[in-house]
């Protein structure tokens, strides 16, 4: 047990990068989505511009050939109880819509994820 209460394990993974680098995205969602659907406690910590992935319809697009599409494994990873974590300045600096968020986002920066982290996470970051 890591100690958050539910014997769940906890899993971070950081996005610091949005569509510019598809494939790096495709790769965060693949690996938030199995952490998620293997029942594991996840959050994507959205920094810089993967925040913009925060909005609906911008997960969009195949990130390579034979790569699975975007959509789906974001709507996977919602699916499977996977939360997005959305950097306030990072989301501010790019003057965004904070009501227009997808359901399973929020904003929250440095210290809710610590809070959330609590006794333990195991963290992947890309």
């Amino acid at each position: 047990m890591n100690g958050n209460g539910n014997g769940k394990r906890k899993v971070v993974v950081n996005l610091a990068t949005g569509l510019e680098d598809p494939e790096r995205v495709m790769v965060a969602f693949l690996v938030a989505g199995a952490a998620a659907t293997a029942g594991k406690d996840v959050t994507m910590f959205l920094t810089k511009e993967a925040v913009r992935l925060a909005l609906p319809g911008v997960a969009e697009g195949v990130a390579c050939d034979g790569c699975p599409p975007l959509p789906r494994l974001a709507a996977q990873f919602a699916e499977a109880g996977g939360r997005l974590l959305v950097c306030p300045i990072c989301f501010s600096a790019r003057k965004l819509a904070e009501d227009a968020l997808v359901e399973h986002a929020q904003i929250g920066g440095a210290t809710p994820l610590w809070q959330w982290i609590g006794e333990g996470a195991t963290v992947f970051s890309y």
